[in-house]
């Protein structure tokens, strides 16, 4: 039974999601300095912005229970293996870590983290159903991480760390609109907002295309300026080939599961991108 519950809890975490923001705020901080930062710095950034994307994702299930329990049952939450007040309290626990951590860092880091668990808590309580203001305020909440890394350094208006975190905001905005585009069928239950039922599902998935290419445009901005070298060269021009190559497969995708593993091809590449980039700088 407790490990049934437990298994529950570490489900409602998802913590590969969690962990890839931890990965940005790392990038954030290496970007400022080119290397890693002291081990405090990074642990306590990391533990912050873990804690503070997991309560995001509890709330999601807690706020969600009605709609999946005809959804989607076998979830934690509607399928009995974590009641709603265990959720509660799992959300509450993981913010008290994250904003501990964060005030462990500094003001900035407070003031970010906070910023960051009320984006959360308006999303998941009003704004999921109301299309493309959801959208933005998950794709700043993404974004964010890389600003935070930054500023538990002393340099959150790093040149490097917000065209690092626009890039984010972008690649983000377009799965988000993209995903809304795989989800149409269950978002008109929902009674969303969603760019793909108000304009249909091909604007959508063109919007998100547009968002992409402008992603990768500006993904050569750290080159031209003189900001990175030959090494995020290298690893940018492989990352933007598998983001061509999975845009091209989600738009030909004929049902929403082929478009579903189309989109998870292209935030894998995301975040291999970031992991290949930080092994790169410290090995430069």
């Amino acid at each position: 039974m407790l490990a049934k519950k437990i298994k529950g809890m570490i489900r409602l975490f998802r913590p590969e999601l969690p962990l890839a923001a931890g990965v940005c705020v790392l990038a954030g901080q290496v970007l400022t300095t080119g290397t890693l930062p002291p081990l405090r710095t990074g642990l306590l950034g990391f533990i912050c912005i873990f804690a503070i994307s997991g309560s995001a994702l509890v709330l999601n299930d807690y706020f969600d229970f009605e709609v999946d329990k005809i959804n989607a049952p076998q979830r934690p939450l509607p399928s009995g293996a974590v009641s709603r007040v265990e959720a509660l309290g799992l959300t509450v626990l993981a913010t008290i870590i994250g904003l501990a951590s964060a005030f462990a860092l500094g003001l900035n880091a407070l003031l970010i983290s906070v910023f960051l668990w009320i984006i959360g808590f308006l999303y998941n309580w009003r704004f999921k159903q109301s299309g493309l203001p959801g959208n933005l305020m998950v794709s700043t909440s993404v974004a964010l991480s890389f600003i935070f890394g930054a500023a538990t350094m002393n340099e959150p208006w790093n040149k490097i760390v917000w065209v690092f975190s626009l890039m984010a905001f972008l690649l983000d905005l377009g799965e988000e609109i993209a995903g809304d585009a795989m989800d149409m069928a269950g978002d008109k239950k929902r009674n969303s907002r969603s760019i793909a039922l108000l304009k249909g599902k091909a604007f959508a998935l063109h919007i998100s295309l547009i968002l992409w290419g402008v992603m990768i445009c500006l993904s050569f901005l750290p080159v031209i300026m003189g900001w990175l070298g030959i090494n995020y060269l290298i690893i940018i021009l492989l990352t933007d080939a598998l983001f061509v190559f999975f845009s091209v497969r989600l738009v030909k995708a004929q049902t929403p599961e082929a478009g579903r593993k189309a989109m998870r091809g292209i935030y894998l590449g995301a975040t291999v991108f970031v992991i290949a980039f930080l092994v790169g700088q410290l090995i430069k």
